[in-house]
């Protein structure tokens, strides 16, 4: 007989097959919160469908756009009007980033399948002086305080779902599509490494099972 808990959380996948939403897709809107209102050159490590490049070309002259995926790449090229400032390209970030220098990179929801500190290495060589580096990651809980916080994030998660489709059911974001992992580093060790070869660099815990990280590079 299935326990208890585990009723519970079936219960919860079916709501959340029914009610989707991106999580990624959420913090947009703070990420341009961090940018000036205009800027040059954007990249965006792990563009996905493209949602977070196509707001940053509302501020951008260019916007380079790279995901490994050709799927979805070829998905976000279909979904961008042809007149648009962002260029899609499929690549590998461990190595197929363009060289720049960029005044802006975001990457959202992407940092953990990379080697960590050679990924934050390559953001900063290609950042330019007085650039802003956006990092949206996941963190693998360990503490007290992020399974706390994890709890409230399955609270809120079902509010935000059911708010966000107004109680119908929905089909899945093409940006919910992409291949997923669980992150290996805990927010500790993130903030630690992150810090050392970024210093200055702001790191925050969020809900929804994100962090955040914002560096700006002294002009």
């Amino acid at each position: 007989m299935p326990k208890p808990t585990d009723r519970f959380f079936a219960a919860l996948d079916r709501f959340h097959a029914a009610h989707p939403w991106d999580h990624n897709a959420h913090y947009h809107r703070w990420i341009l919160r961090q940018l000036p209102r205009s800027f040059g050159s954007a990249l965006d490590i792990g563009s996905g469908s493209g949602d977070l490049a196509r707001l940053l070309a509302h501020r951008a002259d260019s916007v380079c756009a790279v995901d490994a995926d050709a799927s979805i790449v070829a998905r976000a090229r279909a979904l961008t009007p042809p007149a648009s400032a962002v260029t899609f390209t499929v690549g590998d970030a461990r190595g197929a980033l363009p060289p720049g220098p960029f005044d802006v990179i975001t990457c959202v929801a992407t940092l953990h399948h990379l080697p960590f500190a050679e990924a934050l290495v390559s953001m900063r060589r290609r950042l330019a002086p007085g650039g802003t580096l956006v990092v949206v990651g996941l963190a693998r809980a360990r503490t007290p305080g992020d399974h706390l916080l994890g709890l409230a994030a399955m609270v809120m998660n079902v509010v935000m779902a059911w708010l966000k489709n107004r109680g119908r059911r929905a089909p899945r974001p093409v940006s919910m599509t992409a291949p997923t992992r669980a992150a290996d580093m805990t927010f500790a060790e993130i903030a630690d490494g992150a810090r050392r070869l970024l210093p200055g660099a702001r790191l925050r815990r969020r809900l929804f099972w994100r962090y955040t990280l914002v560096w700006r590079r002294a002009g």
